[in-house]
């Protein structure tokens, strides 16, 4: 007889649910760096009112982004622009003008504006980074998908990379290096697929290197010497394989200058020769420095940061860059004495501990006090390209050290696991832990934001157009030129550059015959008279050489309207140029001077 129960022998093998394709949990990943950084970014979204803690910085990067949708629609040089510091234009190439995000957002700055595209790029910066380090370690260095995924984590939101992308996108903006270096550093081949070793990847290598410098040349100088750092010394660890790898590698670097030579002949020339070129740099890049004490220190923007210590250790809140905490430092350190049989990790040491070394300046600070100790820096502030970088961001360099020594460790631990027949657990849960220890400290908080005064509906809807014809400009009081937040350029970026205006954020030479570097371009007169009384809150006597003065200057500026919108001194700054041009009339938020007639 048969019973409702089958035998062991003849049951039905159990059924196995399918796993997750490879694709679907590399996406899980992908999306779970989108999410973090939307929640970094959730400060702004919807909030109009709102900058960055860095305005100044938000502004530059908007007008910028705004400045490549109006390019790409209206045929306009990108290069160069004459919608802001008019009558002169600014040099864009010149400038951190970031036409590598600006005009692959084009979409959005079109349709959503420019702060809500500067709030997008953000993400992009940040979760890009992460993912295409994870990429790279997934695919080259590691078997295991959480230790590539750890890695990338570290690599995209580490303190320093929140630090700069509340302000600079173009520092933020990673998501190229991991895929060129990539390229750089293929396994070896052979002579019968050097086509595929060589010519192809240098090929690509080199679109990949005119694409950096569209985003950022900053990244692409210190990518280029981390490089070169970490091949010097992977050399040394290991002379056999560099003596293999290095005809392929040269060869690709070789196509890679020639591909790029082309596209980037005009852009180059226009950034040294073309109009408002300029030479040197703004302000002291050497001033920038960090102290020995911030690598063990907590950054502003994470769960355990404060605002006091971090001011004392950092020259200013984008410029956190090293802040790893103790506990990641001591956890690299034992990661290197544990692998460091490795090729690869002797190289990353030696690589991090450079560039950590090249961040502390000209001379040694610890705990805010100067030792009168030189730094290694000192030796490079001297040479071409080095004598404009910013020493503080050298400490960037070790964020994607420490994440992939940080993925080897974990995957190390992992294959330890599968290959022993001995109990592992505990081990991976001990290092697990390690690991969560170190890097809890590091959970980044939301960037902070600011108040902003809102646009103006009077610039906002359009009501200057009947009163501005071609070729006349829009002067935003106080007219601001240098680094400081600029109300006609915020209101530029937010009309995508519906008007051009004089002053602006960016760096231009000192005067026609003077291309030293400078913020802005030279002060008027009337400017400096309208912005000090904007700070003080204290309306000057005025003569009539004042007045005359204030027509010659918005005669410069081939001004047609004087606007003035929400400012904290508002009324006695209204009053001043009541007094130079006569009564202006209210409009929607703000105050307006039609001066078409006085100047002529």
């Amino acid at each position: 007889m048969t019973t409702g129960t089958a035998s062991p022998a003849t049951s039905p093998p159990a059924v196995v649910p399918p796993s997750r394709p490879a694709w679907l949990r590399d996406l899980l990943v992908v999306v779970g760096y989108l999410g973090l950084a939307a929640v970094l970014t959730s400060a702004q979204w919807g909030q109009p009112g709102r900058l960055f803690h860095q305005a100044g910085d938000q502004i530059l990067f908007e007008w910028m982004l705004a400045h490549a949708a109006h390019a790409v629609v209206a045929g306009d040089n990108p290069l160069h622009s004459a919608g802001l510091n008019a009558p002169d234009g600014v040099n864009l190439m010149a400038n951190t003008s970031v036409l590598g995000l600006g005009v692959p957002l084009t979409p959005v700055t079109l349709l959503l504006g420019s702060q809500v595209a500067f709030c997008v790029a953000v993400v992009c910066c940040l979760a890009g980074t992460a993912a295409a380090w994870y990429a790279l370690l997934r695919r080259r260095l590691v078997t295991t998908r959480s230790a590539a995924a750890v890695g990338g984590l570290i690599c995209g939101f580490a303190p320093g990379m929140i630090a700069q992308a509340g302000a600079h996108l173009h520092i933020a903006a990673q998501f190229l290096v991991p895929p060129i270096l990539a390229l750089v550093f293929r396994p070896a081949v052979d002579r019968a697929h050097r086509l595929v070793g060589v010519w192809r990847p240098g090929i690509v290598l080199g679109l990949l290197l005119v694409w950096q410098v569209f985003i950022g040349e900053e990244v692409l100088v210190f990518l280029a010497l981390a490089a070169g750092v970490f091949a010097l010394g992977y050399a040394l660890a290991d002379r056999v394989a560099a003596r293999q790898l290095a005809p392929a590698l040269l060869g690709r670097l070789a196509v890679a200058a020639g591909v790029a030579a082309v596209p980037l002949a005009y852009p180059l020339w226009f950034q040294f020769h073309g109009p408002q070129h300029y030479s040197g740099m703004a302000f002291a890049t050497h001033a920038f420095q960090l102290d020995a004490a911030s690598f063990t220190a907590s950054a502003r923007q994470t769960v355990l940061g404060d605002d006091w210590l971090p001011g004392l250790l950092a020259p200013n809140p984008t410029e956190e860059n090293s802040f790893f905490g103790p506990g990641l430092l001591v956890l690299a350190v034992v990661i290197v004495i544990w692998l460091w049989r490795r090729p690869l990790v002797r190289a990353l040491a030696g690589c991090g501990l450079v560039f950590a070394l090249l961040s502390l300046g000209t001379e040694l600070r610890v705990d805010g006090t100067a030792t009168g100790i030189p730094g290694p820096y000192r030796l490079l502030a001297g040479l071409p390209l080095l004598d404009l970088a910013v020493p503080a961001r050298f400490a960037l360099v070790c964020v994607p050290v420490l994440g992939v020594l940080v993925a080897l460790s974990l995957d190390r631990v992992r294959a330890a696991r599968r290959l022993s027949a001995a109990p592992g657990l505990p081990v991976r849960l001990l290092w697990a832990g390690a690991v969560a220890a170190a890097l809890l400290p590091l959970v980044p908080t939301p960037i902070r934001v600011v108040p902003v005064t809102p646009v103006p509906g009077f610039v906002a809807d359009g009501g200057w157009r009947p009163l501005v014809p071609p070729g006349r400009t829009v002067v935003a009081v106080p007219p601001v030129t240098g680094a400081a937040q600029s109300p006609a350029m915020l209101w530029s970026a937010r009309t995508g550059l519906a008007f051009p205006t004089p002053g602006g954020y960016f760096i231009g030479p000192s005067g026609p015959d003077d291309p030293a570097a400078r913020w802005g371009a030279p002060d008027r007169p009337t400017s400096v008279l309208l912005r000090r009384v904007a700070e003080t809150g204290t309306a000057p006597v005025l003569t009539d050489a004042d007045r005359r003065q204030a027509v010659e200057d918005l005669r410069h500026w081939r001004a047609a309207v004087v606007v003035l919108g929400q400012l904290t001194n508002g009324d006695p700054v209204r009053r001043t140029v009541d007094d130079l041009l006569g009564p202006g009339r209210p409009v929607d938020g703000g105050w307006m001077w039609d001066v078409r007639n006085q100047v002529g």
